[in-house]
């Protein structure tokens, strides 16, 4: 099943159509690279080495969830 991506950021799409005009071509093709590419890619970490990778931020206590 084949989805068009929607552009909503409002300083990407004038610029993205801007370039349309300019090479007389539809974009979108280039897009769906990009993204496939991206989506392609596989992480080589582990899911702990992914979670020591991140910095630390805070305490555990600004991560507790409200209660009121």
């Amino acid at each position: 099943m084949a989805t068009n991506p929607l552009i909503r950021d409002d300083d990407a799409k004038p610029t993205l159509e801007e370039l349309e005009a300019r090479i007389g071509k539809d974009v979108l093709p280039q897009h769906r690279a990009i993204l496939m590419r991206a989506l392609e890619q596989t992480s080589s970490q582990s899911f702990n080495e992914l979670l020591a990778s991140m910095p630390n931020v805070g305490e555990d206590s600004d991560f507790a969830p409200c209660r009121g």
